[in-house]
């Protein structure tokens, strides 16, 4: 019997987000179903997802309830685990892109919200894992040029290899070259990869969203 390659999936989980779930209806994605379908020639030996928690705004005072019931609902899935950055938030000076005249361009204040540390610690868990022996492949689901070099450091100082899905709709041209194979998310395992309306966890009852 031939034995199937180990695989660790590393998910950089705002790319994933918003290059095929938002504003779709497959955003209660059961990730671990997800995966199965789409590498039925792997054993999954673990997943790991990078996000960072949000805050609800007046214009969208729900946004922390629906993703903080998300990340319950993926915990319930065996060998996943979610691993948190953090949210940066500055006002700073920007000039207009388009001034209403021809005076001397305007500058004016924005708020800039800045995910920080999810490129890093997905980066950091593919070496470690990879000098741990934890898979023979890996699957980095992202199109982050940052992580270029994590993956070029994967193939050649562990030998492993390293594939890339791509969640968007244009290609990675800045990925495309270093990484082993290379395939985008297709909407077909995204339906068919959806958790129950209901689930329960230690802590009682998980209810998809409403809208999702």
């Amino acid at each position: 019997m031939t034995t199937k390659p180990r695989v660790n999936i590393y998910v950089d989980g705002f790319n994933f987000y918003y290059g095929c779930l938002r504003g779709t209806p497959y955003r209660w994605l059961d990730l671990g179903a997800f995966f199965r379908t789409i590498f039925p020639n792997y054993t999954i030996n673990r997943i790991r997802y990078f996000t960072a928690l949000v805050n609800s705004t007046p214009q969208d005072p729900d946004k922390t309830i629906r993703q903080q019931t998300y990340l319950r609902a993926l915990e319930t899935v065996p060998s996943l685990s979610v691993h948190l950055g953090r949210f940066s938030t500055q006002v700073k000076r920007r000039y207009l892109a388009s001034p209403e005249s021809n005076a001397t361009p305007t500058k004016v204040s924005v708020v800039e919200h800045e995910e920080k540390g999810s490129d890093v610690n997905l980066a950091s868990y593919l070496l470690v894992d990879g000098f741990a022996g934890e898979y023979d492949v890996a699957i980095v689901v992202s199109i982050d040029s940052d992580l270029a070099e994590p993956i070029r450091l994967a193939r050649s100082h562990i030998g492993g290899k390293v594939g890339l899905l791509n969640p968007r709709k244009h290609t990675a041209f800045d990925l495309l070259n270093i990484a082993d194979f290379y395939q985008r998310v297709r909407r077909g395992p995204l339906s068919a990869s959806q958790f129950p309306p209901t689930l329960t966890d230690a802590n009682g009852t998980i209810t998809k969203p409403i809208g999702w």
